[in-house]
């Protein structure tokens, strides 16, 4: 009865994402410009897509003694796992000053610390299968204020789902209290979806529960509109060009200075975003599957997208 109700709605399983797109549409040889975060960044250089500048490699334990030398020029910074997942291993740098670095929530870590963290890091405790990892020090980025009231303490981000080139779904995470200032879904921020073809924010949900306000801070999360929509969403449907990848999640964030940057890449993104939507992905999908002309290049595939969601349902464009 459930699974019924689901199909009716056009929401796509777990199984239908991990045979019917995963498995047929990115290839296994590709997973490792997606899972390890460092090549992805060196791909988008190449690429010219816009993604927080990287400041140093740690690639080895003797190399941990380097990190002040990497950081000397930078107040802020990023310390991330290449190949953590979920956000586990990150740690985000608000200032330092002679060996001791404040977070962005405040706590103080004398270099001891940083280096143990790294140290672990370094040793797989983040990474994907615990496999020896190498650390990412980048630049930390100033989120747009736009998200001012609806995030607690750290960066939002923009999920996309790209479909052969084509933006498919798109939600916005915003951190909570819960999630200790995480954009993770899955440790407690809130995803609201946004309307494809306006860029605005429609409700969302924390957990399985639908809301429309931030649980923190009590504000609206519902028609938020997003700044250079067109822009961000072209950004993510040229990564299909860059990662060669049919069905992936493309992670971007706004920045205050920079405008939109991709974080990451996902192989294998999850459904919790037709959730933040209403909606379920399959009708879109569908869609894609059934345009003729697979020549089109992101502007053209996004326009067209766009268009299609627009005629679907006119009150998108109100």
């Amino acid at each position: 009865m459930i699974f019924r109700r689901l199909k009716a709605k056009g929401v796509l399983t777990l199984n239908g994402r991990n045979g019917g797109l995963i498995s047929a549409y990115n290839p296994r040889a590709l997973y490792p410009i997606v899972d390890d975060k460092l090549l992805t960044k060196r791909l988008a250089a190449r690429h010219g897509v816009p993604a927080p500048a990287l400041y140093g490699e740690l690639a080895t334990p003797h190399d941990v003694r380097r990190l002040p030398e990497v950081v000397a020029e930078h107040q802020s910074f990023v310390i991330k796992p290449a190949t953590g997942s979920g956000g586990d291993g990150i740690l985000v740098i608000d200032s330092h000053r002679n060996g001791r670095y404040r977070t962005c929530s405040g706590v103080v870590l004398d270099q001891d610390d940083v280096s143990h963290h790294v140290a672990n890091a370094l040793n797989g405790q983040y990474s994907l299968g615990g496999h020896p990892d190498r650390v990412m020090v980048e630049y930390r980025v100033r989120f747009d204020p736009l998200f001012d009231t609806v995030s607690y303490l750290g960066v939002p981000d923009i999920r996309i789902i790209v479909f052969q080139g084509y933006p498919v779904m798109a939600m916005v995470r915003l951190p909570t209290r819960v999630s200790d200032g995480k954009a993770n879904l899955h440790q407690g921020a809130v995803g609201a979806g946004i309307c494809l073809a306006t860029g605005r924010t429609i409700g969302g949900v924390i957990a399985d529960e639908r809301i429309d306000e931030h649980p923190d801070t009590g504000e609206s999360i519902v028609g938020i509109q997003i700044p250079g929509w067109d822009r961000i969403l072209q950004m993510a449907s040229s990564c299909f060009e860059m990662a060669g990848l049919g069905y992936l999640g493309v992670d971007l964030v706004l920045d205050a200075d920079l405008g939109p940057l991709m974080l990451e890449l996902n192989a294998r993104p999850g459904l919790n975003i037709q959730i933040a939507n209403g909606e379920g992905l399959i009708p879109r999908l569908d869609h894609v599957k059934a345009i003729r002309d697979q020549s089109h290049g992101p502007a053209q595939r996004v326009a067209l997208m766009r268009e299609h969601l627009t005629t679907r349902s006119p009150a998108a464009a109100a």
